[in-house]
């Protein structure tokens, strides 16, 4: 497939170094990388529409669920056990306040459960990730979406104000965001934390916390041993790369995590991804590899972007979120007609196009279908 002259191979692989190309081009289980850096056959469709981590599990993952094969024929206890008890000691946190989830998904289900209702409103930005006014909707709460600031963060003071307005049961904060990619200082989440009415418990989604490397950014995560109004999700899906295997969990106070358990189905985690999680903490190695090919790849399509005359918003996740200045749903419809799949639309920014970053040979075909798309 020959690429645009905007945005030659060669330039491309220039721009990322060889050394970061060679990389980017090995499969996750460590095969040699290809010697040339022409762009090889990419499979279509190239998916780049669900924030996955192109690089995959570890492989000492893949060896956990083999060695596990045997062992299927029991309930997953030992392995649930066996996997807080590892997060607990990494995390520096008891083990009775950690609740493991079927993906970070089972742990927002249950909050908006547990924590909003006919009376109890949900507060969330706009746009954010769904799933919590989807499903606090779905159970009769009013759901208060307040703007984000023009530049993309959480608009704490006029969240906290809806808090208080509409005796929100929960407040629901993705940080750092999707879909935009970007942070809220944590000045301004410690200021929020520190106003939050009584009654109303706080949700830090940290879905994208291994990606954020800002030095405005922390996680909350060590301040829930102090709230109990305070509760973290963080997931195995995105840098361990196990969103096929749903693995998540919550951390927050024991009494507050007793309340989410009693929503929760019985044994909702297979051994598969219990065994996978815990092999993959303690894989550093694959962690800081995913972490850089991402950043380099990132900053490397954010660049070429600009150059098309397009505007990403700085991102400290591993997608990003691209002002096209033009109905985005004219251009997903052609991307996708191209074998090409990025994110779906969000109302709230009708000419911004979310695209996950994959490997360079991924994005060197979005880059060039999406510059024979933009005329439309």
């Amino acid at each position: 497939m020959d690429l645009p002259t905007s945005l030659s191979r060669r330039r491309f692989a220039q721009l990322l170094g060889a050394g970061v190309a060679s990389a980017a081009l090995r499969p996750a289980l460590g095969a040699p990388a290809p010697r040339r850096l022409a762009s090889p056959a990419v499979s279509r469709p190239v998916r780049l529409s669900s924030n996955e981590n192109p690089y995959g599990p570890s492989p000492a993952a893949f060896d956990a669920i083999r060695d596990a094969f045997g062992l299927v024929w029991r309930y997953p206890d030992e392995a649930a056990d066996a996997l807080g008890a590892d997060l607990a000691k990494g995390l520096g946190l008891p083990g009775d306040h950690l609740l493991l989830g079927n993906g970070s998904s089972e742990i927002l289900q249950i909050c908006a459960a547990a924590f909003t209702g006919p009376g109890k409103a949900a507060v969330v930005a706009e746009p954010t990730f769904e799933a919590v006014a989807s499903l606090a909707a779905a159970g009769g709460a009013e759901v208060v979406r307040v703007p984000l600031t023009a530049d993309h963060r959480h608009d704490l003071p006029r969240m906290l104000a809806a808090a208080s307005a509409h005796r929100a049961g929960l407040v629901y904060l993705c940080n750092p965001n999707n879909p935009t990619g970007s942070i809220t200082p944590k000045g301004e989440v410690r200021d929020f934390l520190a106003q939050v009415p009584a009654g109303t418990m706080v949700l830090v989604d940290e879905a994208y916390h291994h990606y954020a490397d800002s030095a405005g950014y922390e996680s909350v995560l060590p301040l829930v041993r102090e709230r109990p109004d305070l509760i973290v999700a963080r997931t195995f899906s995105k840098i361990y790369g196990m969103a096929g295997l749903r693995c998540g969990f919550a951390a927050a106070r024991a009494e507050t995590l007793e309340r989410l358990r009693a929503r929760q189905a019985w044994d909702s985690l297979n051994l598969a991804a219990l065994v996978a999680a815990r092999a993959s903490l303690g894989d550093v190695a694959h962690v800081e590899r995913s972490r850089r090919l991402n950043r380099e790849v990132r900053e490397t399509v954010a660049g070429e972007l600009a150059v098309m005359g397009c505007r990403p918003i700085p991102s400290q996740t591993n997608f990003l979120m691209v002002d096209l200045g033009r109905d985005a749903g004219l251009v997903r419809e052609a991307l996708r007609g191209r074998g090409v799949e990025v994110g779906w639309g969000f109302p709230a920014l009708p000419t911004h196009l979310r695209v996950t970053v994959g490997t360079r040979p991924q994005m060197e075909v979005f880059l060039a279908e999406l510059e024979r798309a933009l005329p439309l």
